[in-house]
């Protein structure tokens, strides 16, 4: 949904004689909204949900209050069919999922929505997905990966540890085995590092920044490959996925699957709200990423803020579903069990 469009939209409903409609701050006053989060408590898209309730009222017309629940299951396709289909469609819901979730229809990994028809607020940042392992497995860097069978832990076929896990199996040939059923990251991280996994791909650096820096000081991880389509240089010298193959084919499906990194820690509303909420929420989350207590806040919590507006993921997303279908398929065949 284009909420640029919404704006002139709302602006000609309030111009129409006749009864008087509910403002926008009328109908928010006194009200809470839900903000669904797709995983358990703990990780990296849980923290960038809370934080962002704690500042992102004060910006809605009305002041509601913003209530995180955490709604985990399939990979975050339980909360993504939520908001998409069975939340209320009047502004008082809307949600964070991987950011995978939009592409989920594409690679007919069960998701029952069309991805370009959630009502987009935005995304906080862009980011960088990472294969990591624990720092006793053989599979230390991206050569021994694709030679030692490494055993990874995964959450559902929509998730983003099995989403690049298979990717890597399929893909490069790396003997992966996946492990699948965790409740997320955050309890991935904790198998790995009890030793039931050796470690866990899709795995965001901005998660590993915020939630496991003593892993970084204290050398616990190995960082196997870079997932995005530039290099972060505060990661130092570890391969980015795009330039380990020059095969043609194999570029189209990395294409595919690392364009969802652009909108690294999305938040979407449902179809179909009234046109002047969902401006309002959309301006709303953009006047909150460039609120100085929000950023103090967010350099405190080490959350990187680097925004990516709604209008940006609708056009995104409609340049990947206009993706020929023959490539779909083989992205999809890629990420398969």
């Amino acid at each position: 949904m284009t909420i640029r469009i919404a704006l002139a939209a709302a602006a000609l409903l309030a111009a129409t004689p006749g009864a008087r409609a509910q403002s926008v701050e009328e109908f928010y006053k006194g009200k809470s909204i839900t903000l669904a989060i797709g995983f358990t408590p703990g990780g990296g898209y849980d923290l960038y949900a809370r934080h962002l309730a704690r500042h992102m009222g004060k910006y809605i017309p009305g002041r509601p209050t913003i209530v995180p629940q955490n709604m985990a299951g399939a990979g975050s396709l339980r909360a993504a069919n939520f908001i998409y289909s069975a939340a209320p469609k009047d502004g008082t819901a809307f949600g964070t999922f991987a950011r995978t979730t939009g592409l989920n229809p594409l690679l007919e990994s069960g998701a029952t929505f069309d991805g370009t028809k959630f009502t987009w607020l935005g995304s906080v940042t862009n980011d960088i997905s990472l294969c990591v392992t624990w720092h006793t497995s053989k599979a230390n860097n991206w050569e021994a990966f694709l030679k030692h069978p490494t055993t990874l832990g995964g959450q559902a076929p929509s998730s983003e540890p099995d989403i690049f896990a298979n990717l890597y199996k399929n893909v490069f040939g790396a003997p992966v085995k996946l492990v699948p059923g965790y409740p997320g990251t955050n309890e991935i991280s904790l198998a790995m590092e009890r030793g039931e996994v050796d470690g866990l791909c899709g795995l965001s650096w901005s998660t590993i920044k915020t939630r496991h820096q003593q892993w970084l000081t204290e050398k616990k991880i190995n960082l196997l490959v870079q997932a995005a389509f530039q290099k972060e240089p505060e990661i130092g010298n570890v391969p980015l996925v795009m330039d380990l193959t020059k095969d043609i084919e194999k570029i189209q499906i990395l294409k595919l699957i690392l364009a969802a990194q652009e909108m690294a820690r999305p938040f979407a509303a449902p179809p179909g709200i009234p046109l002047d909420r969902a401006a309002a929420l959309a301006a709303a989350f953009d006047a909150t990423m460039k609120d100085a207590d929000y950023l103090a806040d967010a350099a405190k919590s080490r959350i990187d803020v680097n925004p990516v507006s709604g209008a940006a993921i609708d056009k995104l997303l409609a340049e990947l579903y206009a993706t020929p279908k023959d490539v779909i398929q083989k992205a999809s065949q890629a990420i398969a069990r």
